[in-house]
């Protein structure tokens, strides 16, 4: 990558990324409250130890360089409505993945997750200077699989039983990128969704 790593925020119009704190717990908590944002993730933020287990985790991550934890913010409201991430950095490869996107489920079907890819892939690709970044999904997650193509993602292909699942399930996990050639059109198609 071009650049250093740092913490910065990004702000839109509908949205604003701030680098996670223990100050967020409680809002964190607040936003994660609807069962059905963790049915594909590894584990839901069900109480206000999770909300600071999961901070905790996300500053040990940030501490190790492998990854940069958001909390997203509602402009118009100024509250927490879930978090994203930049992991699996690779300086010398210059790629990265943003992952572990949550989001209440008031805000589904907003523009608020393309806005949130938007800033999140201008900062990779135009400051960070990445020439790849990855997505990945549950394969059962068909709404997630749909959403990241329609960023205009290419789909990579599956990893069959890449991860076990806290219950116990083999999860199979579809990949998609964005490459540095074809960020200009997905740049374009972004920006026409959250104008």
């Amino acid at each position: 990558m071009s650049v250093k790593l740092e913490l910065i925020s990004m702000t839109g119009s509908h949205v604003r990324l701030e680098p996670i704190t223990l100050e967020h717990a409680v809002g964190l908590y607040e936003a994660a409250q609807a069962e059905e944002i963790w049915t594909y993730l590894p584990y839901p933020i069900d109480s206000l130890a999770k909300a600071q287990f999961f901070i905790e985790e996300a500053i040990e991550q940030v501490a190790k360089g492998t990854e940069l934890v958001f909390v997203i913010i509602e402009q118009g409201t100024d509250r927490i409505i879930g978090s994203t991430r930049y992991l699996d950095i690779s300086i010398p490869h210059r790629g990265l993945e943003i992952g572990w996107t949550w989001l209440h489920p008031s805000v589904w079907r907003s523009q608020v997750n393309s806005e949130c890819k938007y800033l999140l892939l201008r900062y990779a690709f135009e400051t960070l200077g990445c020439i790849r970044v990855q997505l990945k999904t549950d394969a059962r997650n068909l709404r997630s699989q749909a959403a990241i193509a329609r960023l205009g993602a290419v789909r990579e292909g599956t990893l069959r039983n890449h991860r076990i699942l806290p219950d116990g399930y083999r999860r199979d996990s579809v990949y998609f990128s964005i490459l540095d050639t074809e960020w200009a059109d997905v740049k374009a198609r972004l920006e026409s969704w959250i104008d």
